[in-house]
């Protein structure tokens, strides 16, 4: 089971993490050994997380939560629904290398 959460920190600060084991990664939280920033800031409280299908959502959820500014963490606790964009995956050219001399190009590499 792959989890995103959102913690209270002791200074009112909000943590963001994603973990496979949930109550394993509190636990770790709880005994200052699962981050450094969480450790300075005990103790934790949960506040807000989700079950994802895989480890990959679990990251880009994290990451995107990340990106939110306070008031949008805290509508997220709140209730507000997870409006996560869509994943897109990075188009890769296969087969191809650039021409010599091509733009973007490095020179003597």
């Amino acid at each position: 089971m792959h989890v995103v959460y959102i913690l209270r920190c002791n200074d009112g600060t909000l943590y963001t993490g994603a973990a496979k084991d949930l109550a394993r990664r509190l636990t770790q939280h709880a005994a200052g050994r699962a981050s450094r920033y969480t450790r300075a800031r005990l103790p934790v409280e949960l506040l807000w997380s989700r079950r994802v299908r895989t480890w990959g959502d679990a990251l880009a959820t994290e990451h995107w939560i990340k990106t939110l500014p306070r008031e949008k963490k805290d509508a997220l606790v709140a209730g507000a629904p997870l409006r996560r964009p869509a994943r897109r995956r990075a188009r890769i050219a296969r087969g191809r290398r650039p021409e010599a001399g091509a733009p973007g190009r490095l020179r003597g590499a």
